[in-house]
């Protein structure tokens, strides 16, 4: 387990990263790999949809969103509560990822999907020994791992990059099975 997937670490880590990361995030996760993630996951303008480790989202005073704090691994929703379910560049810090993505599973609706974006796996041995020791970095079949192990179907994995030599981020998107195994667009945010 790498330091920042201790949560008390990455809350703190974020505290300082929070105040330079719109302008750092750009480097890696640019506004093209963003619509590109948005189109594959195709929102619809009456779904409800729950972005888990918002960041530092920038909404208006007009806009329909409503923030949470809480936890990925223990989200204060009910079953079945959200058409989707996003999170961009959170995963990576969830000391127990597949705990997560089942919480994702359970509120999510009978065949709604999720998106989740977290960093690919570096190629370079260094960069990996480098990758293991801070938080979460996992490849194409670790991420089919996770979401099979939480239930999920009809998995998809995309590898995006910003431009040749700068970070690779793995966007895994895919479904709740049509049955639930428990019991205008809108947007919840949870801050894990």
């Amino acid at each position: 387990m790498g330091v920042l997937e201790d949560k008390a670490n990455a809350r703190l880590f974020y505290k300082y990263l929070s105040k330079v990361y719109d302008r750092i995030n750009p480097v890696i996760w640019n506004e093209e790999m963003r619509d590109d993630a948005l189109e594959w996951f195709a929102i619809r303008e009456d779904d409800r949809v729950l972005d888990v480790g918002c960041g530092t989202a920038k909404f208006g005073s007009r806009d329909r969103v409503r923030f949470y704090r809480g936890d990925a691994e223990r989200l204060p929703f009910a079953d079945d509560s959200f058409d989707k379910v996003w999170s961009s560049g959170s995963i990576e810090y969830w000391p127990n990822p597949v705990d997560a993505l089942a919480e994702f599973r359970r509120v999510v609706k009978p065949g709604g999907r999720v998106l989740v974006v977290g960093p690919d796996y570096p190629e370079n041995p260094v960069f990996q020994r480098l990758a293991d020791a801070i938080m979460l970095f996992y490849g194409e079949a670790e991420a089919q791992r996770m979401f099979e192990a939480a239930g999920f179907v009809d998995i998809e994995h995309h590898i995006q990059q910003n431009a040749p030599g700068t970070p690779k981020a793995i966007t895994t998107i895919a479904r709740a099975p049509a049955e639930s195994t428990e019991g205008t667009a809108d947007v919840a945010t949870v801050d894990a």
